[in-house]
């Protein structure tokens, strides 16, 4: 690697905002001899052409010796980020190379067949006549010799070990926060009806610990390869047993290295098993902090590592989380570029969201946001509804207020779809939304408010996350949560000259804050002391109906303007008592949100199994 080309590098004809200050710094922090470097660059900061301008001080084949590697890689796990890349003019010489799913066959009657389910993955010995056409195979030799290789981090980690796809000097992680938790999520083993196809066949017994777990799971794994055996014996395959023999194949190797790395007495990862419903029912074997398995799909594959977030929040924790060394791991701190005012912080919290207290919270948070779609008409906005069962909940409530007409909602099914059949609508449609907290970019007035209903802890009810609370990872729980808040927080504000107000619906979202703020990036810690109460108006489904048209006469477009603090806050019980009808303006700036009663135990927001 040679950090000297990083400047050389840069895909943009100029830089904005801390573009230049930050290629510097990298450049040092490698020259320095740091084998990882972590970027923690926010919202705007040109992520992808920093990545671009790393891997771009990658060993060359012209400068290397035969056994030496060359060349980078540039990974992401959100397809959405890897789309942003393809359709951005400065990147064009990032190669993209998907899974074969991605891909439609190109013979004859076979148009609408996925690669993975054509005939040379059907038909023992097939020599496709027009392989050096096929788009994935194509695509894939294009990317093994391009000198920056592009993939999603699922695709890298597939093809470890992979003689088309060898070590390269240098890898480049982006949306790198949720590299442990992904791993996790890989290397988990998922063993039930939808998941085994022969698990009609097999006996279930209960799994009552990790030793019983093993002796399971070489059973299941020797069974699978008793069928896959007999399928590939057969000439040719439907695109159903073609299918079925791939995830034979692919629950094969997850059974494999379980059983390896659980009897490896010097493997670091600990296994956890749940089975919530007993004998005869699903099974799941889930990793924690699986560095062995990170160690061979990701830190095996490269020389030298780029890890680019907004929210690495802890340089240690993180390091210890995916098995880096911190002494050889460097933390690149880049600044915020969008004025704070133009990501204001609303306080409109209403009571606690958690399982016992919802049903009492919810109500008042659904009159909220009706004040807050009266506040803003004219204008879009985005609900994160945490959940499923909120979402739905949010929605029969809106629809009784008569506020229906103006809100959008989506399935686990349609989610893809209704997103981008809202973000094409012009005026004022609201989209109650869950898990979509990351990866999506409603710049401009695609949304100009959004509401987060409830913290975002993670589900105690993981076996994963009770594991580590019992031993008291406290600190690691927060950190979680804020993390999600924080790229939140980001999805409405994407440019300096772009604005977005964020409203707090849940107390537990300003306990959260205090708890984890030593954690807290310097720049998002000052929108939380700025965090104010807003004016809205009184309650009047009336105003905020579409249909109705409201004080603006259904879907024109109103200009906004931003005042944050100085103006009298409204009342903290009703989120705001004031007329305003243009916007809101901010009330009065706190550190945290916190009343004078005192700390409570962290026991008491967070045992959310939903």
């Amino acid at each position: 690697m040679n950090p000297e080309r990083i400047f050389e590098e840069f895909p943009a004809p100029s830089y904005r905002g801390n573009q230049k200050r930050a290629l510097a710094d990298i450049r040092d922090a490698f020259d320095d001899g740091n084998d990882v470097v972590l970027v923690r660059a926010p919202t705007g900061s040109g992520k992808s052409l920093l990545a671009r301008a790393i891997a771009g001080c990658a060993r060359r084949v012209d400068e290397a010796d035969p056994s030496d590697a060359t060349g980078a890689y540039y990974t992401t796990p959100q397809v959405s980020q890897l789309d942003d890349v393809a359709e951005d003019d400065l990147l064009t010489d990032l190669k993209i190379i998907r899974g074969k799913s991605n891909y439609s066959c190109i013979l004859p009657g076979e148009t609408n067949t996925p690669v993975n389910r054509a005939p040379c993955a059907r038909e023992k010995g097939y020599d496709c006549s027009v392989k050096h056409r096929c788009p994935y195979f194509s695509d894939r030799a294009i990317a093994s010799n391009r000198e920056i290789a592009a993939m999603t981090l699922a695709y890298f980690m597939r093809t470890a070990g992979s003689e088309v796809f060898r070590k390269r000097d240098v890898v480049v992680v982006d949306e790198a926060h949720g590299l442990a938790e992904w791993a996790e999520m890989y290397a988990a083993i998922d063993l039930n009806a939808r998941t085994v196809p022969i698990w009609d066949d097999l006996k279930v017994p209960e799994i009552d610990g990790l030793d019983r777990a093993v002796t399971y799971a070489e059973r299941v794994r020797n069974a699978c390869k008793r069928e896959k055996d007999d399928l590939i014996a057969k000439p040719e395959l439907d695109p159903h047993e073609a299918a079925e023999r791939d995830r034979l194949q692919e629950l094969i190797g997850e059974l494999d290295w379980f059983v390896e790395d659980y009897r490896d007495s010097e493997s670091a990862t600990t296994w956890v098993v749940d089975q919530p419903d007993g004998e005869g029912g699903a099974v799941t074997i889930k990793p924690m902090n699986p560095e062995r398995y990170l160690s061979h799909t990701v830190w095996d594959r490269g020389n030298r590592f780029a890890l680019l977030s907004a929210t690495i929040l802890n340089k240690d924790a993180f390091c210890r989380q995916v098995g880096l060394n911190p002494d050889n791991v460097a933390l690149v701190e880049v600044g915020h570029t969008f004025p704070v005012e133009n990501r204001p912080l609303y306080d409109v919290t209403q009571g606690k969201m958690t399982y016992e207290h919802r049903e009492e919270t919810l109500p008042a948070v659904a009159r909220t946001i009706v004040r807050i779609m009266q506040a803003h008409r004219g204008e879009k906005g985005l609900i994160h509804a945490h959940s499923y069962a909120i979402q739905e909940r949010l929605v029969d409530l809106l629809d009784d207020f008569g506020v229906g007409d103006r809100i959008r909602a989506h399935t686990r099914e349609n989610r893809d779809a209704e997103l981008e059949a809202w973000k094409a609508t012009d005026g004022e449609e609201v989209f109650l939304s869950v898990k979509m907290e990351e990866a999506l970019d409603l710049k401009g007035d695609l949304a100009r408010w959004q509401v987060l209903c409830k913290a975002p802890y993670l589900n105690t009810g993981d076996s994963r996350v009770a594991h580590r609370l019992e031993s008291g990872q406290w600190a690691w729980y927060y950190r979680a949560a804020l993390r999600t808040v924080i790229q939140a927080c980001g999805r409405v504000v994407r440019a300096p000259d772009d604005y977005g107000a964020t409203y707090l619906a849940d107390t537990s979202l300003l306990e959260l804050f205090e708890r984890a703020e030593s954690d807290t990036p310097a720049w998002f810690a000052e929108q939380v002391t700025r965090t104010s109460d807003p004016d809205l108006p009184e309650f009047s489904p009336r105003d905020a109906s579409e249909s109705m048209g409201g004080a603006t006469g259904g879907r024109g477009r109103r200009s906004r303007s931003w005042s944050t603090g100085g103006s009298s806050g409204g009342s903290r019980s009703g989120a705001g008592s004031g007329t305003a009808t243009g916007g809101v303006s901010g009330g009065s700036d706190r550190s945290t949100g916190r009343d004078s009663s005192g700390k409570k135990s962290p026991m008491a927001d967070v045992w959310d199994v939903e």
